[in-house]
């Protein structure tokens, strides 16, 4: 056998272990077709592969009675049906082109279950008829770069292609603050350092966001030599140090703007999906059905929400934080 048949098997025999199966020499001569040695062998290889990894926590036991291998208290990673459900996320996501995504579940499903047939069979017709989002230029790459400028709170300079106003590209310096995904396409929220470009902007000043579509950016240069703190808003309760996680929460709309506090009464009949919709909000009150809420947003999105809920929001009050 080559090495990459003696990889992938080896691959198969770790992921049936850590979905918590059990494994045998007689087995891999039996299901491989190779000879007693060679499967000792693939288990002394999997041992020697927990020892270099320095994985305390997964301990290889034999038991004598069934004469196999097993992974002690050991829980999968992910389980089949996780495995389905982000396989059937992606391929709905629609977020990479045809050949990346394909590429992307073959991994999944190769590494992560030992169901890969039935997985499979259940993604085929999807994964057959799949139409990619079209995207101005590639992004991935310029994705992972702009993640480590907001690790290590470094300035971008891009050059965009802007829609708004008819075609036409943009020089801007950023300060990033995070990579978010929705609705087909992947963005950088970041806020504007020039002063000038921000006047004519507006409601927006230097601890307003904005937003940009990563696939829009014909030209990405990382700022190594400067570096930004991420700013302190005040909030209804307290100052809090935005990460990536609580400007999530107030960015649902893709627009960027003023951290606004808006408060609205709310008479519809699926208040879920208001506090899905809305991840900050809360219920300051509830009478037969009818909710006062109270919420965190960043810019004029949650006015095209209201508009859209107008038969059931009223009582709408807002202000700027």
């Amino acid at each position: 056998m080559d090495k990459v048949q003696k990889s992938e098997r080896i691959h198969e025999l770790y992921i049936k272990l850590m979905n918590g199966g059990s494994i045998s020499s007689q087995e891999i001569v039996k299901k491989y077709g190779v000879d007693i040695r060679t499967a000792q062998r693939d288990i002394r290889n999997i041992k020697e592969y927990l020892k270099k990894s320095g994985d305390t926590a997964t301990q290889m036991v034999y038991s004598k009675e069934r004469k196999e291998y097993r992974f002690k208290d050991c829980k999968s990673a992910l389980s089949n049906s996780e495995v389905l459900a982000v396989c059937k996320i992606l391929l709905d996501s629609r977020a990479f082109p045809k050949e990346q995504m394909t590429k992307i579940l073959n991994c999944i499903i190769k590494y992560c279950t030992n169901e890969k047939g039935i997985i499979e069979s259940l993604i085929l017709n999807e994964k057959h008829h799949y139409i990619e989002t079209y995207h101005e230029y590639e992004y991935i790459n310029k994705m992972w770069e702009i993640g480590k400028a907001i690790q290590q709170n470094k300035y971008i300079e891009i050059i965009y292609k802007r829609i708004t106003g008819g075609e036409q590209f943009v020089k801007r310096k950023l300060k990033p603050i995070a990579i978010l995904f929705s609705e087909y396409y992947f963005y950088v929220l970041a806020l504007i350092d020039d002063k000038d470009i921000r006047k004519n902007m507006q409601s927006f000043d230097e601890l307003s966001p904005t937003i940009y579509r990563i696939d829009r950016i014909q030209e990405l240069t990382i700022l190594k030599d400067e570096s930004f703190h991420t700013p302190t808003y005040g909030t209804c309760q307290s100052n809090i140090h935005l990460n990536e996680g609580e400007f999530r929460k107030r960015v649902q709309f893709m627009r960027g703007g003023k951290l606004r506090k808006v408060t609205f009464v709310y008479t519809g009949n699926d208040i879920h999906g208001v506090r899905d919709r809305l991840p900050t909000a809360e219920i300051i009150s509830e009478k037969d059905g009818i909710y006062t809420i109270k919420a965190e947003v960043f810019g004029d999105g949650i006015d095209m929400w209201f508009s859209m809920h107008k038969n059931d929001v009223t009582e709408i009050k807002q202000g700027v934080m």
